[in-house]
């Protein structure tokens, strides 16, 4: 008797995949932080202050909302730009989803000169 032949089955056909919110939004938390390595402004944001994101997923599309902390002064709008064009890139590229929203926030910026005025202080 011969071995039946295995079925192959279109890939839509044999599950599915679902990729957390909280997934999601640690990558574009990342995707942010990749960018922002390569500002050099960026310096002198304190190494733990790390990009937040949150995200809402719905069926294939996701929207991310970012709040970063920034150096200055700088191109705040270029660099907002790249983070936006980066973190869709990079979410979508690793989960497949659309990504047609970036909010990008700033939360705080970290100038130079706050930061030798705060340093010059006694407490």
């Amino acid at each position: 008797m011969a071995a039946a032949a295995p079925v192959t089955l279109p890939a839509a056909e044999r599950g599915a995949l679902r990729i957390a919110d909280r997934v999601v939004a640690k990558i574009a938390a990342r995707a942010a932080s990749e960018v922002l390595a390569d500002v050099p402004e960026h310096g002198l944001v304190p190494p733990d202050r790390t990009p937040h994101a949150s995200v809402s997923v719905r069926k294939e599309t996701a929207r991310v909302r970012l709040s970063v902390e920034l150096g200055y002064p700088g191109d705040l709008g270029a660099v907002c730009g790249s983070v936006r064009r980066h973190v869709a890139d990079r979410v979508t590229s690793l989960t497949g989803m659309e990504v047609p929203e970036v909010a990008v926030e700033i939360e705080r910026l970290h100038s130079a000169t706050a930061r030798r005025q705060s340093e010059g202080r006694v407490r």
